[in-house]
């Protein structure tokens, strides 16, 4: 295959406008066949044959462990879809992405494999105080062989490993840290990792589409946090790996070393040394951080 098409869906796919001239697809969409054998390629995984609990299990950890969390095209200035349209760069190009293109693309994914899924906004929680009611992008999936729904989250640096039981109010054990949903107002969810809030969640169903005028204030606003943070970031079996600008993070097995990195050459072997990634020239540094604005307005809040 020599790429995916951005409009590599099937000719059942209904889809409206998006503010960067993509479309964005409807929740009735389906990928064709060699977009999902290759959307499961980049992962490492089988094509479940059914779409079942431990297959999502799977699914999960898998596009969590391989596809990192990234906004170097942001500061590039390159074009950026979100939903179905952002599976060309994550899957062609081997790149990550930020929320509404991690997650939007594997809504599509998880629906052409026959999961019931729906997608669901958050907003991200930072010292006490939250970020915009559209700043995050999450799922929740229903499997075939069980009642219950999953919470799926594949675009959130600080966010679980494995799907979470969405109905449940228990803690739940996670590779990651110790995650529990709790009851907020309105009918709300707050999503808890080891005691601290992250965010809170809507219960209410939304489309990709939903989020487009979001994803332009992300893209083009001096205050947006994927402008003013430039990062790149994946956990690892015993830890993370983070590229912050040129400042380089390895934590494993409860150590951490810290490298700067001047080199530019240097830079560009560590984004495709950790990440994969393959870069033909370097994002910028990121313009000053507006003073009041922390870094909790979007999904850039988890990308530590």
């Amino acid at each position: 295959m020599t790429g995916i098409p951005t409009d590599s869906v099937s000719p059942r796919a209904s889809s409206t406008a998006a503010p960067d001239g993509g479309a964005v697809l409807s929740r009735a969409s389906r990928l064709d066949d060699e977009t999902v054998d290759a959307f499961l390629r980049r992962i490492g995984a089988a094509r479940p044959a059914r779409p079942t609990v431990d297959a999502l299990f799977d699914l999960q950890e898998r596009h969590v462990m391989s596809v990192p969390f990234e906004n170097v095209d942001f500061h590039l200035r390159r074009p950026i879809h979100i939903g179905a349209q952002a599976i060309e760069k994550i899957v062609t190009r081997r790149r990550g992405g930020t929320c509404y293109e991690l997650n939007g693309a594997a809504s599509e994914l998880l629906r052409a494999l026959g999961y019931d899924v729906v997608v669901l906004a958050a907003r991200i929680a930072e010292d006490g105080e939250f970020g915009p009611v559209l700043g995050h992008m999450l799922l929740r999936v229903l499997a075939e062989d069980h009642p219950e729904p999953w919470l799926v989250d594949v675009g959130y640096g600080r966010g679980p490993r494995r799907p979470l039981r969405f109905g449940s109010r228990e803690p739940q054990r996670d590779p990651h840290g110790e995650f529990q949903l709790v009851g907020a107002p309105h009918g709300d969810l707050d999503l808890m990792r080891d005691g601290i809030h992250q965010y809170r969640l809507e219960t209410r169903p939304r489309t990709v589409a939903d989020f487009t005028h979001m994803w332009w204030w992300y893209r083009h606003s001096d205050d947006s946090p994927h402008l003013t943070h430039l990062y790149c970031t994946m956990p690892t079996a015993d830890g993370r790996v983070t590229l912050s600008g040129n400042v380089l993070t390895v934590r494993a097995a409860g150590r951490q070393t810290r490298q700067v990195i001047d080199d530019e050459a240097e830079l560009l072997r560590a984004y495709r040394t950790w990440f994969g990634i393959e870069l033909d020239e370097l994002p910028p540094p990121p313009a000053p951080r507006t003073p009041h604005l922390p870094i909790r307005w979007g999904c850039a809040a988890g990308a530590g």
